[in-house]
């Protein structure tokens, strides 16, 4: 297909798309949910500050309404509807476009749940694209409503910060399940490791991988914002993205250290089958040493030997209590040797 083709590429998804508009001055707020492009176009040559949240992408052609009226460059429009693109930062004349992964935890299947979040700011819209409905801006939201006056949400570009603080927080969420995850595998690896466990180690890894890809980009996102030039970024804003950086450095950090200790539960899985097979080896050993020699005399004496020819042959099965000083003598060296085993400390 040509170059700036709107052609979705992700998960085939059913649901209705919805679109949620706030549009707010310092002292109101109004919100609308509307379900057509055409319902969301009169916002576009407002005096007011609006935030346009399109809840689903796969329905192209609503995307390319939006994209026309709004002003959005076709290849912009070309990236937002692939969901699988790697998070970045463009910037245009008329707006600044960002691509990031907004990523929660499902506590049922214990995994992460992906999601592809675009956002497009001007001077006066924010626009942010999801693929489906529900996502990690009920505090933005809530801010929004109970704050008089909103004097800083009237500038664009803050409302559009506070959108990836709220994503950028969310990953410290994910990152606190996983570590408990972590600690609960390295428990029960070092106390009875199971052959299913290699399985949620590798789930593990997979998920700090995908965490990793989600997270690294945004370095260069906000250290590119911090850097523009654009006027679309207020000076004041440039505080708070240079303090979302250190929370992204952060958020890298955690990951990393994740990464690294989930790379050696797999060492410490074999490490604790190591040490099972010791102790095991350890005590059929021990048993094996003490019946050798009990076996040597075992064998001594069930040679067939004629007492009769000579008295030197096995001059021992005369004695009245033969038998029973042959079970004496076996129970004085299996006791003398589990005797020497305790002192050598080796039971």
């Amino acid at each position: 297909m040509k170059p700036g083709a709107v052609v979705y590429v992700g998960e085939q998804r059913e649901h209705d798309v919805s679109i949620d508009i706030l549009d707010y001055t310092d002292t109101k707020l109004a919100e609308h949910k509307v379900s057509t492009a055409e319902e969301a176009f009169p916002f576009r040559d407002s005096k007011t500050t609006t935030w346009i949240n399109c809840n689903g992408i796969y329905k192209t052609d609503l995307i390319e309404k939006l994209g026309a009226h709004f002003h959005l460059h076709p290849l912009l429009l070309e990236d937002l509807v692939n969901t699988g693109h790697r998070p970045k930062f463009e910037e245009n004349p008329e707006s600044i476009f960002i691509v990031l992964k907004m990523l929660q935890y499902d506590e049922g299947n214990q995994t992460i749940v992906s999601e592809q979040v675009s956002l497009v700011f001007s001077k006066t819209i924010v626009m942010s694209f999801q693929e489906r409905e529900g996502d990690v801006f009920g505090d933005v939201r809530n801010r929004l409503a109970r704050t008089t006056p909103r004097v800083r949400f009237m500038n664009a570009d803050y409302l559009a910060y506070a959108l990836m603080d709220a994503i950028i927080d969310h990953y410290f969420v994910v990152l606190e399940h996983l570590g408990e995850r972590i600690e609960d595998l390295e428990d029960r690896l070092m106390e009875d490791p199971q052959p299913e466990h290699l399985t949620t180690i590798r789930n593990l890894k997979r998920e700090m991988l995908s965490m990793r890809r989600a997270v690294w980009p945004l370095r260069e996102i906000l250290s590119g914002l911090d850097r523009s030039e654009s006027k679309l970024i207020h000076p004041d804003t440039r505080p708070y993205l240079r303090d979302l950086y250190e929370h992204v450095i952060q958020v890298i950090d955690n990951v990393e250290t994740y990464r690294e200790t989930a790379s050696s539960l797999q060492d410490i899985y074999l490490s604790s089958l190591s040490n099972r097979m010791n102790e095991v080896m350890k005590v059929l050993t021990i048993i094996a040493t003490i019946f050798i020699p009990l076996g040597f005399i075992a064998g001594v004496y069930g040679m067939n030997f004629d007492r009769s020819i000579s008295p030197f042959n096995m001059p021992e099965l005369g004695l009245p209590f033969g038998y029973v000083a042959f079970w004496g003598l076996v129970l004085v060296v299996a006791l003398g040797l589990v005797w020497f085993f305790r002192r050598r400390k080796w039971l």
